[in-house]
This record gives C-alpha cells, sequence and structure tokens, in this order.
C-alpha cells in the first residue's frame, strides 16, 4: 500500500473527535482527490503533513517551541518518500524532533487541523504561502527518558494540559483531551 492509499483508507475509516476535526478530515479527504503529490511540498495549494503529541506516564504533553513560527506545537511535519504512513510518517518526525527512542504510537488519530503556514518547497527555498493538513496522533513515551532539543525547536518542554505555555500554534490545545482518553 502506498502512502496516499494509506492516508486515504486512514482517513475514510477515522471518527473525528470534534466538529473542527469532522471538518478538517472532509477537507483533507477532498485534499487527497489531487492525487499522491497531495502528500508532498510540490502541491503548493496545500499538502498533507503528520504529527504526534508525545505523553508520559503522569499526563504531561512534549511540546516544542518551533523556532520559526516562535509557536508551542506538538512534533511533527513533512512526509518524505521512504514513509508507508502516516502514523509512521508521526512517529519518525517526533522522534527525530525529540530525540527520544522507543515511543509507542497509537496508529488511530487524535486530530486533524488545516491551518495556513509558510514553508519553503524544499531546502534552501524562501518559505511562501501554504495550508497543511496536519494529521496527529498519539505517542506514549517511555519512562525514565530524555529529550533533544534539534535544529527545528527553539525549546522542548513537558506541560501539565491545564498548564500550557503561550502562544499555542492552531489546533494544540484540541488534540490534548482525545490523546489523554487513550492513556
Amino acid at each position: 500500500m502506498t502512502l496516499h492509499a494509506d492516508a486515504v483508507r486512514l482517513l475514510e475509516a477515522w471518527s473525528p473527535t470534534s466538529d473542527e476535526a469532522a471538518l478538517a478530515r472532509k477537507q483533507t479527504i477532498e485534499l487527497l482527490a489531487d492525487g499522491p503529490v497531495a502528500l508532498t511540498r510540490a502541491h503548493r495549494a496545500g499538502h498533507v503533513t503528520a504529527s504526534a503529541l508525545i505523553v508520559d506516564g503522569d499526563g504531561r504533553v512534549l511540546l516544542c517551541l518551533h523556532g520559526r513560527l516562535g509557536k508551542w506545537m506538538q512534533l511533527g511535519g513533512h512526509c518524505e518518500a521512504g514513509d508507508e504512513t502516516l502514523a509512521a510518517a508521526a512517529l519518525r518526525e517526533a522522534t527525530e524532533e525529540s530525540g527520544i527512542t522507543g515511543l509507542r504510537l497509537d496508529p488511530e488519530p487524535i486530530d486533524i487541523d488545516v491551518h495556513e503556514v509558510r514553508c519553503g518547497a524544499a531546502e534552501g527555498e524562501p518559505a511562501t504561502p501554504s495550508v497543511h493538513y496536519d494529521v496527529r496522533f498519539l505517542l506514549r513515551c517511555p519512562a525514565g527518558t530524555r529529550e533533544t532539543i534539534s535544529a527545528e525547536s527553539a525549546e522542548l518542554g513537558w506541560f501539565a494540559p491545564d498548564d500550557l505555555p503561550s502562544p499555542l500554534a492552531s489546533g494544540t490545545a484540541r488534540q490534548i483531551p482525545p490523546a489523554l482518553s487513550r492513556l
């Protein structure tokens, strides 16, 4: 199964966790009708991304202060050619950006958020307006692990769900209740 086929299958079967996620699911399925290009930065009208909310055994969430955007958010980003599923892309991105190995993936999305961004079409190219159709997953963090700040993050931090930092990126708080309900 290709990444595109996985994304279509996953989203068509998924039961949204909020009204906002239901609308985002519909918009993302419509975008995927453009074919596999909708999972790449080459699709300048917008593209599907994959991210993950990392939760520890105490119910705290790991957020990154995105270096370029200056907002706190879950970890994740663009799909790559070697990604076989959206869930695998989210796991790869979160592992790269947190430095945490052994994260346990819940393969069912917890949220989808559609938001405008400025991202380069390729490394070194200037940032241009685009839209991310971000499919979000839950990752459980093994006890005793330590995170490491990546080149994409200015800071990483663990936060209780009722004490989140500011400013938050689009839909960040909305994904926490469905994630915690699965623990």
